[in-house]
């Protein structure tokens, strides 16, 4: 299919049904086969709109540039790139380079979950099977030529998506689940000043929330409301022992709390004291080896 593909010469086509609001859980905008040589081709994934949808390009031959969340990978033949829009990344073609690829674009609740849980897992540049990079060729094919229809649009845009799930999840198995739930603790670590509400945490993991709740308690063995708890306690107390110049105050503000009375009960529920206690009474040393919460386990 991919030959086949090739064979047709460059094509595109903007996936336009008839008019009304088909809200499906796959829908494809675009697809098709280009060839990039010596031109101006550059995409900012944050200066494509607001309307949500993803990019599933596989390069056929040449190669281009993806800057990824301040990462820079190199696409080259035999790699497949997957990004979402609005996001923070950028992909174009070098100067006197050649980018020979095919795509397919779409949005749709269901299809944007599927993507997220391949980013999550395995990032934006993919390794995939031969099959799977026919299967989608083949899909792009089908597009251009076959989507006639809302129904029939779906039908190929959401085949595609399953077959990129399958090749990944094949590959990752039971490891996906826990990639994604490291992703979430990298983001509430890196956000714990802010609120952390667990359906944005859902979101963050690309799972449902209910999923997202079972899959974050059997890997952490707490809750998500209550680890992100735990972890602001955790950097509270290191802040108390480690900036004596900060007021409890301001330390509240960066472990998350915007309320220092309600920062200074919550202290004293985990750690038995208030947060000046602690601060002076060097506790601090004494329960590194023991996180907080973990006191009340029998």
């Amino acid at each position: 299919m991919l030959q086949r593909l090739i064979d047709g010469g460059p094509v595109t086509r903007t996936v336009s049904l008839p008019r009304g609001r088909h809200r499906l859980h796959a829908m494809p905008t675009s697809a098709g086969y280009e060839i990039r040589q010596d031109e101006v081709y550059d995409w900012d994934g944050r200066k494509r709109g607001q309307t949500p949808f993803t990019v599933l390009q596989h390069t056929i031959g040449g190669e281009g540039r993806l800057r990824y969340e301040n990462r820079n990978h190199r696409v080259g033949a035999g790699d497949t790139l997957l990004v979402l829009v609005p996001h923070n990344h950028r992909y174009w073609l070098e100067k006197n380079g050649r980018w020979d690829y095919f795509w397919i674009s779409m949005n749709g609740e269901e299809a944007l979950r599927i993507h997220r849980l391949v980013l999550a897992a395995a990032g934006p540049v993919l390794k995939l099977q031969q099959s799977t990079i026919d299967h989608l060729a083949d899909c792009s094919l089908q597009l251009i030529h076959e989507a006639n229809t809302p129904a029939r649009a779906s039908a190929i845009a959401y085949a595609a998506a399953m077959a990129l799930y399958d090749d990944v999840f094949s590959s990752h198995g039971v490891a996906t689940d826990q990639s994604a739930m490291q992703t979430v603790i990298d983001h509430i670590h890196a956000n714990l000043d802010k609120p952390l509400p667990v359906h944005e945490l859902a979101e963050v993991s690309g799972l449902s929330r209910a999923h997202f709740s079972r899959v974050f308690a059997e890997s952490e063995g707490l809750p998500p409301a209550e680890f992100v708890l735990q972890q602001r306690m955790q950097r509270a107390a290191t802040l108390l022992t480690k900036t004596a110049f900060l007021p409890v105050k301001e330390v509240a503000i960066m472990s998350g709390f915007d309320d220092a009375n309600y920062f200074s009960k919550a202290f004293r529920r985990v750690y038995g004291i208030n947060p000046t206690e602690f601060r002076t009474t060097g506790m601090y040393a004494s329960l590194r080896a023991t996180p907080p919460g973990a006191q009340s386990k029998p």
